[in-house]
């Protein structure tokens, strides 16, 4: 162990590197647990309602899980990935073995965890050296979804689809105007598009009858008129197998895209399983030409390192 305060701090950033790459070692089969969040996309999923200071805090080293700009540059474990962080690194390492007091690091609380907003170097080196609080100057964005340290983006997205669902039934009572539970999509924001499609289906409905005709009765008759063919005609046509991760949700708004389109081109007699037919067979050829141009990428790769080994 060395005993000069340049070479243990230099000690500590490769020990801190190694602990880096042992991370992405263990991480291989899911990298994405390894990996800091990133402030924006966390922010733009959960889309806080504002935001406010909250002053200086003492945060838990642990709970600090992403960064607004240097979230590449480190391990979810704050451990530094790269050799170009050495110098700023050690430098502040140095500073904790001549007992000098740096600033307090700057976050945002949001969900009950924290992304950094300047000090990344600061709290890694806090991260390695096993400290478990940090002084922070916190701004507090105002979330109902609950995050936890272990998060990654996709469990994230899928807590705020799983929000958003429940936001609607509660507010719309659709379990239990429609009698079943089918609406599940696999990105934020789809909710308040079919709640648009159902106040649409309303402004029609209205053009019929006397008065103003109730939301509820708008939802029942949209989902039984509108949604349910549409759903049966995407499983008719086994349209999931295209999409893989995708739901019948997910596809029902992109069929009612295509079959606008299709109406606009073709007139309003096209049926919604013409629609869903020319889709399936609009959605192959996109995927073969996609597979064929990956296909190609390939073959020119393998065509390169062939000839290059063969010099060799």
């Amino acid at each position: 162990m060395p005993h000069d305060v340049d070479q243990m701090a230099e000690y500590d950033f490769y020990r801190a590197r190694t602990r880096a790459l042992v991370n992405r070692v263990l991480g291989i089969f899911k990298p994405a647990l390894m990996e800091l969040l990133p402030f924006d996309e966390a922010r733009q999923l959960v889309r806080p309602a504002g935001e406010s200071y909250r002053g200086l805090q003492t945060v838990p080293v642990e709970k600090i899980i992403g960064s607004e700009g240097r979230y590449r540059d480190f391990t979810r474990f704050f451990f530094p990935k790269r050799e170009h962080l050495k110098s700023r690194w050690i430098g502040i390492d140095k500073t904790r073995y001549q007992d000098i007091t740096l600033p307090p690091v700057s976050l945002y609380e949001m969900g009950g965890v924290y992304f950094v907003r300047d000090g990344n170097h600061r709290v890694s080196v806090a991260r390695a050296m096993g400290q478990e609080y940090i002084d922070a100057e916190v701004v507090s964005l105002r979330s109902e979804i609950d995050l936890h340290p272990d998060m990654t983006v996709d469990e994230l997205r899928k807590a705020v689809v799983a929000y958003e669902k429940r936001r609607f039934y509660e507010a719309t009572h659709y379990p239990s105007i429609t009698g079943t539970d089918d609406l599940d999509f696999s990105e934020p924001g789809r909710f308040d598009t079919i709640r648009e499609h159902v106040m649409v289906h309303k402004y029609f409905l209205n053009q019929h009858v006397q008065g103003e005709l109730p939301f509820h009765e708008a939802l029942y008759s949209w989902h039984e008129n509108v949604y349910q063919p549409i759903a049966s005609a995407i499983e008719h046509e086994n349209l999931l197998s295209l999409f893989p991760g995708r739901t019948v949700s997910d596809l029902y708004l992109y069929l009612v895209s295509h079959w606008d389109e299709m109406k606009r081109k073709f007139g309003p007699e096209v049926a919604i399983d013409e629609a869903a037919l020319h889709f399936k067979r609009s959605a192959r050829e996109t995927r073969r030409a996609w597979m064929d141009s990956l296909s190609g990428i390939f073959a020119k790769a393998g065509a390169f390192f062939r000839k290059f080994f063969n010099r060799m």
